[in-house]
């Protein structure tokens, strides 16, 4: 058969595949947990068994949830007990999905005559081939006199670019009881030692669901939030010790294990890490706060506001914030966290307040204050929302920025003021500012620092916390054009032959070896310390598009095009201009292809980017110019609050 014949007969099988729909019953995850059966000879059942009852028997870290698909319900006698009977989806034919997604399946009659006439035509096609054929070389040899032909050779490569991409994206999915839940880390055929990279990551999944969202593809997105919701109220412990409620898992994976008692069944169940398997046993603190992110992406690109508006979706926002929100020793409004709490999930010395945190947590206020429902049990918390929306928001415009100005005021800080009205309140030395940054710095632009404690400023630049920034109004508008215009400067430093610097400048020496703990994975300008990531392209795209300069982003995905697919979509690039392939880096990487490809939908059309950016808040700056806590003190303070 030949190629021409081969796609025709493609398009007609795929125009006949069916898609699945389903109906969501409510499950209240606090008292529920859900099995996926699954006999051998391919029938499905569903069982939802009560926590208190059954606690003793699961085995630990296995959840498996509720599946998503068309089910006949059938109540017992037992309140606890529910079963639900899968139709098979061959005997769905002329069914259309309930989310209206779905497409009416085709008749086996239809499918083999459609089949059978494009597989008649062979002939035909094979006639137009060779026409092509012909056609091809007359315009290949004027194109070489004319030198057309390199423009239109890049472009068909480019759009090859973009379909592998998708493919790999495709292959990547993970399906659970039947249905699309996320995409794995990694996936390359030729890699045996996969580690965790077989798992679905709450982070690495974020692109990959802002892909399918700009594609229409909803379903992956909405079962993929759902899912993980589940897994919010699952008891984790590590030690005897165990954390708040409302933390999400890292990853999750899913498993086929025997069913007890039963030889000829099989389980799915999902197995989540919430840090407790995690190299370094870290928190994953950036978890909870794309979720949120992800839930206001979906509503706001699927019109579909009926899962942010869900009882038991609400009530994950709530558990989430309350998390974040509730008090602790810490004098500051930023989110304190220990190393690797990230996107740099191991030791590089962003312990305390770093910057990426305070970006994400910013996010996800102004997120969910846009999903919360108003009802009288939410008001202390949309109030403590709020007022820290206001203190947050001052203290990183204020504190963390950084510019030649700022930097030249840093310089001449008197030090050991003991005063209400410090000029320098954190007791910043000088002598912390290294030679490097002084003559990095550019007279036009400037960048939020990476961490800020008492006694100390970490000044490296960190890409994805300054990135999110722009995104969500945490900076000013000012601001936010001062980082696009020091990218711009110091684009041989950041982005060079592969974007983007995960940060800048790599730890080096026995600064690496002090900090690092002399870490093997993370040397001087490789990994997290000074490697580069593709993944980043489609935050950078976010925030240009936000500040009308797209042609930053549409650069530097010119640059990730000449090379990203030809070395098979490295998860990290090593040296300071990113000539190397990491020395560790997985192929293949999910988010790697996800980052490029939502880069070039935003590119094709920004206005899809509103689905991640929030605007300046006109109500929070005024508020901001009222209450402007700078060199103020007393309790007359403490009474001022900023409601909605």
């Amino acid at each position: 058969m030949s190629l021409g014949t081969s796609k025709a007969v493609f398009h007609v099988m795929s125009s006949v595949v069916p898609q699945s729909g389903y109906n969501e019953p409510f499950v209240n995850t606090s008292q529920l947990r859900t099995k996926c059966m699954k006999k051998r000879s391919s029938k499905h059942r569903f069982l939802i068994e009560s926590s208190s009852m059954l606690q003793s028997q699961l085995r630990p870290h296995r959840f498996p949830l509720t599946s998503v698909s068309f089910c006949d319900y059938k109540t017992y006698s037992h309140q606890w007990l529910q079963t639900c009977k899968c139709q098979k989806a061959e005997n769905l034919s002329g069914i259309t999905a309930g989310d209206g997604n779905g497409s009416r399946f085709g008749s086996d009659v239809e499918k083999s005559n459609l089949v059978s006439n494009a597989i008649s035509a062979k002939s035909a096609v094979e006639f137009e081939d060779v026409q092509l054929l012909k056609q091809e070389k007359e315009i290949l040899s004027s194109n070489v006199t004319n030198g057309t032909i390199a423009k239109n050779f890049d472009s068909f490569s480019y759009n090859s670019i973009e379909e592998e991409a998708w493919d790999l994206l495709r292959e990547s999915v993970v399906n659970y009881c039947g249905n699309p839940i996320g995409t794995i880390a990694a996936k390359d055929p030729n890699s045996t030692n996969v580690l965790n990279y077989d798992q679905v990551f709450i982070r690495d999944f974020i692109p990959s669901g802002i892909a399918f969202l700009l594609k229409g593809e909803y379903d992956i997105v909405r079962n993929f939030i759902l899912y993980t919701l589940q897994l919010q109220s699952w008891e984790k412990t590590m030690d005897c010790h165990s954390p708040g409620q409302g933390l999400m898992p890292a990853s999750f994976k899913v498993r086929t294990v025997p069913l007890e008692g039963d030889d000829s069944a099989t389980e799915e169940v999902l197995d989540p890490d919430f840090g407790e398997a995690a190299i370094g046993r870290v928190a994953p603190v950036d978890s909870g706060l794309w979720w949120i992110i992800l839930l206001r992406a979906y509503g706001k690109c699927s019109g579909d506001l009926s899962v942010q508006e869900r009882v038991d979706v609400q009530t994950g926002i709530k558990m989430i914030l309350k998390l974040c929100l509730a008090d602790g020793f810490d004098m500051f409004p930023t989110l304190l966290v220990t190393d690797g709490s990230c996107m740099i999930d191991r030791r590089m010395g962003i312990h305390g307040h770093p910057l990426e945190i305070q970006a994400l947590f910013y996010s996800a206020l102004r997120c969910a204050r846009e999903m919360l429902t108003p009802e009288d049990g939410s008001a202390d918390l949309i109030r403590a929302l709020n007022n820290r929306l206001v203190a947050l928001s001052f203290h990183i415009r204020e504190y963390y920025w950084i510019d030649m100005k700022r930097l030249n005021e840093i310089y001449r800080y008197k030090t050991e003021e003991y005063s209400y009205d410090a000029v320098n309140k954190f007791n910043i030395y000088p002598d912390q500012i290294s030679p490097w940054l002084v003559e990095w710095m550019p007279n036009k632009g400037g960048y939020l620092i990476g961490n800020l404690q008492p006694a100390h400023m970490d000044f490296r630049f960190f890409s994805l916390g300054n990135l999110w920034s722009v995104v969500s109004s945490m900076a000013t508008e000012e601001q936010s054009h001062a980082i696009l215009d020091l990218i711009e400067a110091k684009w041989s430093d950041l982005v060079a032959e592969m974007p983007l610097k995960i940060c800048y400048p790599a730890l080096e020496g026995q600064e690496w070896q002090i900090i690092t703990g002399s870490d093997p994975k993370n040397t001087p300008w490789s990994y997290h310390n000074g490697g580069s990531w593709p993944s980043l392209l489609w935050q950078l795209t976010a925030a240009c598009i936000k500040m009308n300069r797209p042609h930053i982003a549409a650069k530097t995905v010119e640059i990730a095009e000449r090379r990203i697919s030809r070395d098979k979509w490295p998860e990290y690039y090593d040296t300071k201009r990113s000539r190397f392939i990491g020395k560790q880096s997985q192929l293949f990487q999910t988010w790697s292809i996800a980052g490029y490809l939502v880069s070039k939908l935003l590119l094709a059309d920004p206005s899809k980017a509103n689905i991640l950016i929030t605007e300046e808040d006109s109500d929070l700056v005024n508020a901001l110019i009222t209450a402007n806590p700078k060199g103020k003190r007393g309790r007359k303070n403490l009474k001022q609050t900023y409601i909605v």
